[in-house]
């Protein structure tokens, strides 16, 4: 059967060269990074030249670099971490202002510190196209305000949110605090669906946080990092022998560390493949809105080139999803993070898109191995396969 791979958002494939670069350090180079012996210091290279091409990538310094397990690990540290390290010194709980569509990781970390009583939380609305309101979150701003964390693309539709002015307006507003001898903001960007295809410049954001996975970029699962900007209070969140500065004990995953660090040298040499997603995407955003019922879903323009999302009337996603797997379409019904809820999604229904709605949701997410004719095979499937679910619906 033909399998065409329209999931990238979820998940990508591990790049030959990746897979080569991490092979030295599972099957010879095996020793702990901690170990001052031969084998020891080969696997502790492996991290610090890794570090040293992600910084240059995010234009910072390699000691900003904190390798975790993934992406939502990287948000828990970020966020518990800074109000960890501010609490100490407050009498009352902090403020940290957020949008309605972020991460499943960023929202139940988020309600956990509200739960705990540590800190009050802001989530902000976004307009019919996923896109927050940088007035919103001016307006949002108290005297107790820590930290705002906004995610770079929303991973299910696929909208960019204006970080770098987002950056700007918090860096006035922290000149005036300082002025006024009050506690900076922070300010932190789930940027894993952007690491790819945007300027992921942390200078060029104002970011004092970024967070992001491996597996996303061609690297394995169980890969990530985080941006910690130097002078950014933090208190680690795991104790142990002190590795990554302190901020995450444990024994370094020095192969997938490595792969990582080939995953960002492969996207800095492969600036050209966006261009081609760009036109597969625009390919496949046509044929599927030809098809009757069809609403597309995001902004239509501020948008990263691999996600394109849809609502489609009288289906259920997930029962699409399903019928495209039997064809060898992969896809999928919203985030692969909330794909077993039941619930709309809330990316969607923060969107104005009513809940009946949003459960016809379906999202292509293209990669540089996708083709021309693969968009072409979709095409010829998708009108099928929904008509055959419409016919089976129940007649109200």
């Amino acid at each position: 059967m033909k399998v065409v791979y329209l999931d990238h958002a979820a998940t990508t494939s591990i790049d030959k060269n990746i897979f080569q670069a991490m092979k030295p350090y599972l099957l010879e180079n095996y020793g702990n990074p901690s170990e001052s012996h031969l084998m020891g210091m080969k696997a502790k290279k492996a991290i610090e030249d890794s570090r040293i091409v992600i910084s240059k990538y995010l234009n910072c310094d390699p000691g900003e670099i904190i390798f975790t397990s993934c992406a939502t690990e990287s948000i828990n540290l970020s966020h518990k971490g800074l109000i960890a390290a501010l609490s100490g010194n407050l009498k009352n709980k902090v403020h940290i202002i957020t949008s309605s569509i972020e991460h499943k990781a960023v929202l139940e970390t988020c309600r956990r510190l509200e739960q705990n009583n540590l800190a009050e939380i802001t989530y902000l609305p976004v307009d019919e196209y996923g896109m927050i309101n940088i007035d919103d979150i001016e307006k949002s701003i108290k005297e107790n305000t820590a930290l705002v964390s906004i995610m770079y693309v929303n991973n299910e539709v696929g909208t960019i949110q204006p970080l770098a002015e987002i950056g700007k307006m918090l860096k006035k507003n922290n000149k005036q605090r300082a002025a006024n001898s009050q506690r900076r903001i922070y300010f932190h960007t789930d940027a894993t669906q952007a690491m790819s295809c945007l300027n992921c410049d942390v200078n060029f954001l104002r970011v004092d946080l970024l967070s992001f996975s491996g597996h996303k970029i061609n690297a394995p699962k169980g890969i990530g990092a985080l941006y910690i900007k130097k002078g950014t209070p933090m208190f680690r969140q795991q104790d142990g022998g002190g590795q990554e500065f302190n901020f995450r004990s444990g024994t370094e995953n020095v192969a997938f560390i490595a792969g990582l660090g080939e995953a960002i040298k492969n996207i800095s040499k492969n600036k050209n493949e966006i261009k081609k997603i760009e036109i597969l995407s625009d390919q496949l955003i046509s044929q599927v809105l030809k098809i009757s019922g069809t609403i597309m879903t995001g902004h239509p323009k501020i948008r990263a080139p691999h996600i394109s999302s849809f609502v489609i009337k009288d289906i259920e996603g997930e029962a699409l999803v399903l019928r495209l797997s039997d064809k060898g379409i992969m896809s999928s019904s919203g985030s692969a993070c909330t794909s077993h809820s039941l619930s709309p999604s809330h990316v969607l229904t923060a969107m104005g898109i009513s809940p009946v709605l949003a459960h016809g949701s379906v999202r292509f997410s293209l990669g540089k191995e996708n083709t021309e004719e693969e968009i072409k095979y979709l095409a010829k499937i998708l009108p099928k396969e929904i008509e055959k679910i419409r016919k089976m619906a129940p007649k109200l």
